[in-house]
């Protein structure tokens, strides 16, 4: 006990989260401690426990404090859930909390500049071909896939390399723990290029460079080297510590040496986990199966995720019915460093979610706080409650969770002051009746990426005059929003001045209409424009032309220094000495 004492004299207690029950079995685990030691304090405080038999939290508390540890509840856990920003501190403190931690496999995320050839290096790396799949031949998912080199297992994230996806860029550097940083030899450094660089300092990732394309007449390596330096990247023959390998991706040259690169980089680095705890793994991508519900791409990346555990991430929550690896195949347990697919959530969560393991009773209480939470608010892209604001109401409906991200971020730059983009809800699937019945109630269109709607959702449509409109390339969806909203714009005036009459004699003066006689001062005058009278220094108002003559005969134009007469439409009366200014307005449709 004294032990114990000294403990609590030099050095904080280390505080762990223990659930409202919890076996004697796992306690230990919780403590990392032996089994027999729980056994034995808690034979000391006259309670006789097998190691299955279940506690309360207050006795566990009671336990953990007399082997050197503070306690909180798991409820307090639940109202502070971990975040993607929150968990390199959980893993950092991982490490020096002393629990046994086994190796685990790096994970790796390529990055670079659109089209530097980063997808095609990474289904080169996985012998498979998806790059040609893609709606416009850019990567638009986050994916994660597991390769072996020399029996060492490599993880890798593939993160979308256009400027659109610079959340998920910065997503993949967040979990990665090596940057593969893709530059094409012809190309060299471009705009992502310098983007990813800082992303990298950042987070202050370990780097290797793949100089691509090196089999191109236009190669030119040494070049992109420089370049690269420019920008704080200094390789080791260069007295900096960054491995640079020249490869081909398509041509396969020295795909071999890059993976050999990265098993030296994970040697060196010791990447380590503790595989007994509960699983923590990050959402990568997520969808609603129309036969398998919703469904989660996560990466775990401490502890163990097992089937059977009540889960929780962000606001959706459940429990792991199934797990697959990411080739399809089953799974019963998926540890640090595995990309798997979950199966039991409620609701797909959201990208960038961390999974949590919780116990059964707190996910009764998030299950009636769902209930009470269903009619949430409305959540807006851009835009306030000025009436004088024109909106374009939609909603996104997308395959998966990933894409709806992508296109809010997009389509939060879209519009001006006088037009908005109102969103009324997102989500992932199918366009469906409520779907429709939401945009009829709210006035909204629907707007679909990779989806379509079924086919009752489109007879519902066509009968409530609903539009929906559906796109698998996400800027032809912006550019039809851009359209739309453009519409909606009031017209742009466009004022062409023509020629100015000064005004030497009004021959007849009506109630609506005037008989002008003068001489083109300026320009000329044209038969059928608009008319606006100045006096002096003030314009006195505006009527149209309605008659023009010159020598008594209809005239289409008179040119400057010839004399003319005009009949004037207009409820004000003209004077001698007057100047009449002939000019046309156009309306201009105007674009965002």
């Amino acid at each position: 006990m004294s032990h114990n004492i000294m403990n609590e004299e030099s050095e904080p207690k280390k505080v762990v989260v223990i659930p409202e029950t919890v076996s004697v079995k796992k306690l230990s685990e919780i403590l990392h401690v032996q089994v027999a030691a729980v056994i034995t304090e808690l034979m000391k405080n006259g309670i006789i426990a097998t190691i299955n038999e279940e506690i309360d939290f207050d006795t566990a508390s009671v336990i953990a404090s007399d082997l050197g540890f503070e306690t909180k509840p798991e409820e307090e856990e639940l109202e502070g859930k971990i975040t993607l920003e929150t968990l390199p501190d959980i893993l950092e403190a991982e490490k020096s909390e002393g629990a046994p931690r086994a190796e685990r496999a790096p994970i790796v995320t390529i990055l670079g500049h659109v089209d530097h050839g980063k997808t095609t290096l990474l289904d080169t790396i996985r012998k498979a071909n998806v790059a040609a799949g893609e709606a416009g031949g850019i990567t638009q998912r986050i994916s994660a896939y597991q390769v072996k080199k020399h029996g060492k297992v490599i993880t890798f994230i593939d993160t979308p390399g256009h400027e659109a996806f610079s959340g998920m860029r910065k997503r993949g550097i967040s979990i990665a723990d090596i940057a593969i940083l893709v530059v094409s030899a012809e190309d060299g450094v471009r705009p992502q290029t310098k983007e990813v660089i800082e992303f990298i300092k950042e987070k202050k990732l370990p780097v290797i460079v793949a100089i691509n394309k090196i089999d191109k007449p236009e190669a030119k390596p040494d070049r992109v080297k420089q370049e690269l330096a420019e920008h704080g990247i200094l390789f080791e023959d260069w007295g900096g510590d960054v491995i640079c390998n020249y490869v081909s991706a398509k041509g396969n040259i020295n795909i071999d040496k890059l993976l050999d690169s990265i098993l030296l980089v994970a040697e060196v680095e010791d990447f380590r986990a503790d595989q007994k705890r509960d699983g923590l793994a990050v959402v990568l991508e997520s969808n609603l199966d129309p036969q398998k519900g919703p469904v989660a791409t996560v990466l775990v990346r401490t502890g163990t995720l097992k089937v059977g555990q009540d889960i929780i991430a962000g606001g959706a929550f459940g429990r792991i019915r199934r797990i697959e690896d990411f080739l399809g195949r089953s799974l019963t347990t998926a540890g640090p460093s595995i990309p798997a697919t979950i199966f039991g959530f409620n609701t797909p969560p959201a990208v960038n979610d961390i999974v949590q393991v919780v116990s059964g009773k707190a996910l009764a209480r998030l299950k009636s706080q769902e209930m009470s939470e269903k009619n949430a608010s409305l959540r807006k892209i851009k835009g306030d409650e000025d009436e004088s604001v024109k909106k374009l109401r939609v909603i996104l409906k997308a395959d998966v969770q990933g894409s709806v991200e992508a296109l809010q971020q997009i389509l939060t730059g879209v519009g001006n002051e006088e037009v908005v983009l109102e969103e009324i809800t997102s989500g992932v699937g199918a366009i469906t009746e409520s779907d429709v019945r939401l945009a009829e109630s709210s006035e909204a269109m629907i707007l679909g990426f990779n989806v379509e709607p079924t086919a009752v959702a489109k007879r519902m449509a066509e009968n409530a005059k609903v539009a929906i409109e559906t796109f698998n390339i996400i800027y032809k969806l912006v550019e039809s929003v851009k359209e739309r909203m453009s519409a909606m714009l009031p017209p742009e005036i466009v004022r062409t001045d023509f020629g100015r009459l000064s005004v030497l004699a009004v021959f007849k003066t009506g109630k609506r209409d005037m008989i002008i006689g003068g001489r083109v001062s300026e320009g000329k005058m044209i038969r059928g424009t608009q008319i606006e009278v100045k006096r002096g220094d003030e314009i006195l108002g505006k009527g149209a032309m309605g008659n023009l003559q010159q020598n008594k005969q209809n005239a289409d134009e008179v040119n400057q220094g010839n004399e003319c007469g005009v009949v004037f439409d207009g409820n004000f009366k003209i004077q001698v000495g007057d100047t009449l200014i002939c000019y046309k307005e156009e309306e201009k449709r105007r674009t965002l």
